[in-house]
């Protein structure tokens, strides 16, 4: 994020309009940037005009790397306020001016104004967009439809991976879970995520003609181990490799769980939700250490 010109220059004229001594304008300075920040005004007494130590300050703050947001603002917020103008300097020595000051001020309160309101239309965008975004767009019936039109139809597996990604979304969306289209990020794709109790699942979604085998799911696995408490849910229509749950698991810390077609099936009948079918997955991971059971039993689909 880069603070915006306009304000910084509007800052810079107020700085120079209610602050005199140089010494002032350091100490502003000093409440508001680190030490390090202030290394650029070295000497400033002898080397630098009261113009020339700003804009050194100002610099040096929109050079480093978060751009000295923070400062900034904490500097808006100061002049914003602000309501002192000395009478040694604006009515004994007349070295200031006091309506220009108050121009100045009033003119960056205004700015500021100008701004809050724009973030604020903004942000309304962007909720009303992030609400639409969440709406499901189809009925579980529908879904079942769209399922079983891909069992029998000739789409190849990749196409019917894609319709599998959109139906997943769409039952997370169903049970008012927070949903992630597919995205990708430093070379991988992500199917999607729903956040879960707090917690965001990763989704990799295959469709295969045969049980998938163990390289996707260790792929998928690194992905997930490659995020912040990472956690995924792996769909796999046609199930499993005899071995993957138990490579998957010995020695390992369980974040990932499985789910295959006999599962879907069963959130698509209207037997459980969407939710409830995690929810049954990860209470089997988190007491059991089991991430591949049958979400109505409980019970293992492996040994």
């Amino acid at each position: 994020m880069v603070f915006p010109s306009d304000v910084k220059g509007c800052m810079r004229d107020c700085i120079l309009s209610v602050m005199w001594k140089k010494y002032d304008i350091y100490s502003f300075f000093k409440n508001h940037c680190t030490k390090s920040d202030l290394k650029v005004l070295d000497n400033y007494q002898e080397e630098l005009s009261r113009a020339a130590m700003i804009d050194r300050v100002f610099n040096h703050l929109s050079d480093r790397v978060d751009g000295g947001i923070s400062s900034f603002r904490a500097m808006l917020q100061s002049l914003i306020k602000w309501s002192h103008f000395d009478p040694y300097y604006f009515d004994t020595l007349k070295k200031l001016n006091r309506d220009e000051a108050k121009r100045n001020l009033d003119h960056l309160r205004q700015l500021q104004e100008i701004r809050d309101a724009k973030f604020q239309i903004e942000r309304e965008r962007k909720e009303k967009l992030t609400r639409e975004q969440q709406e499901p767009k189809n009925t579980i019936q529908e879904l079942k439809k769209n399922f079983l039109k891909l069992h029998c139809g000739k789409t190849s597996i990749q196409q019917r991976g894609y319709e599998l990604e959109k139906i997943l979304l769409e039952l997370g969306r169903l049970s008012r879970l927070e949903v992630t289209e597919p995205f990708r990020v430093v070379g991988e794709q992500i199917d999607g995520a729903v956040k879960y109790d707090g917690e965001h699942y990763l989704i990799e979604a295959k469709w295969q003609d045969q049980s998938s085998s163990n390289e996707p799911v260790y792929q998928f696995v690194g992905k997930v181990e490659g995020k912040m408490y990472g956690r995924g849910i792996f769909v796999s229509i046609h199930g499993f490799s005899d071995n993957v749950v138990k490579s998957i698991v010995q020695g390992k810390a369980i974040k990932t769980i499985f789910v295959d077609g006999e599962d879907l099936v069963c959130v698509l009948e209207d037997r459980l939700t969407f939710r409830q079918l995690i929810d049954a997955k990860v209470k089997a991971a988190q007491t059991k250490g089991e991430i591949y059971i049958h979400p109505l039993s409980g019970e293992p689909k492996m040994r």
